[in-house]
């Protein structure tokens, strides 16, 4: 339920590789329940205001992800969060992970070292140093569907890839007249909002984050450039970690990458994340990501119920 009284959220903005990340440090009801997917559950329902409120225009942007501190459901946890965009609510989010990281070294609440976080997709561990650099060991990761062709529209015959890296990923090479670069962002996001609508269409409807690979800028210091676009319609502006996750399930069930093996992989700003898997016992992978997140700003958001978009625009106004 939306409040009728003037509320002060205290937040602190941090990016990771370009991507920015907003987290609530206070000022909020905790989140019913005993795991944190029923946290997220209740948040879903109960808090889409604050959602809403604090990564929508006018106080957010689009392309802002948010994150809710909350207490963990496991014991060995020094946190637990929920991760939302412009849109809803999402599964996981690493450069988020990370950029929870610095936030809580900026507080003093931990030092560099080693912490677990409790997350709606399972506990991840978290290795921070002092600058800002943070490890993260992802939950398990696999490829569910191999070699989907897709007819797109303008660009010709797709293949691609489903799988899971804390979101559902469809991953596929750019098209030949279509270059990963800047400079193509417009046409990505109709190459991707189209592959996300013919995915849907086909029964894939868990499929809600599209990554699309070309080669790197400079093979001497990453081994591929990716686009991903996320729910919202908007373009990750980090490497992405969860859609790095992905794809080093499916480098790794491929035979294409060994347990150990650094994959460097770039974004579309050409920042890079660092990623290495180790065999899953169950199947799959599990991933570490490793990027740089830094603390931009404090803040306090002011909410007014009675003033014109006290709870954020909710519809993207492009």
């Amino acid at each position: 339920m939306k409040p009728t009284s003037p509320q002060r959220i205290p937040v602190i903005d941090s990016h990771t590789g370009g991507e920015p990340t907003r987290v609530i440090v206070g000022g909020v009801a905790e989140p019913a329940g005993d795991t944190m997917t029923e946290k997220r559950a209740a948040f879903a329902g109960e808090l889409d205001w604050l959602r809403s409120a604090t990564v929508c225009e006018p106080r957010g942007h689009e392309a802002l992800v948010g994150a809710l501190l909350c207490e963990p459901c496991e014991a060995d946890c020094v946190t637990g969060i929920i991760f939302f965009n412009n849109v809803g609510v999402l599964n996981g989010c690493l450069h988020g992970t990370m950029g929870v990281a610095v936030t809580l070294l900026h507080q003093g609440k931990i030092g560099a070292g080693i912490h677990r976080f409790d997350t709606p997709t399972g506990v991840v561990s978290v290795d921070i140093s002092s600058t800002g650099t943070v490890a993260v060991e992802n939950i398990r990761c696999f490829r569910t569907h191999q070699n989907i062709e897709l007819d797109v529209p303008e660009f010709g015959r797709v293949t691609g890839d489903i799988a899971w890296g804390g979101n559902w990923f469809f991953l596929t090479n750019a098209p030949r007249n279509l270059a990963v670069i800047p400079e193509n962002v417009e046409a990505l996001t109709r190459f991707s909002w189209t592959l996300r609508q013919l995915l849907n269409s086909a029964g894939h409807t868990e499929v809600d984050h599209i990554e699309v690979f070309g080669p790197p800028a400079d093979s001497a210091t990453a081994n591929s450039r990716n686009f991903v676009l996320c729910p919202g319609k908007v373009y990750d502006r980090s490497p992405c970690g969860t859609g790095t996750s992905a794809k080093l399930a499916c480098l790794f069930d491929d035979g294409i990458l060994s347990e150990g093996q650094i994959w460097r992989q770039a974004g579309i700003l050409n920042t890079i994340f660092e990623g290495t898997v180790s065999a899953a016992p169950d199947g799959g992978v599990l991933p570490t990501i490793t990027g740089t997140a830094i603390v931009t700003a404090e803040a306090e958001l002011l909410i007014d119920p009675s003033e014109p978009f006290a709870f954020g625009i909710p519809y993207r106004l492009t």
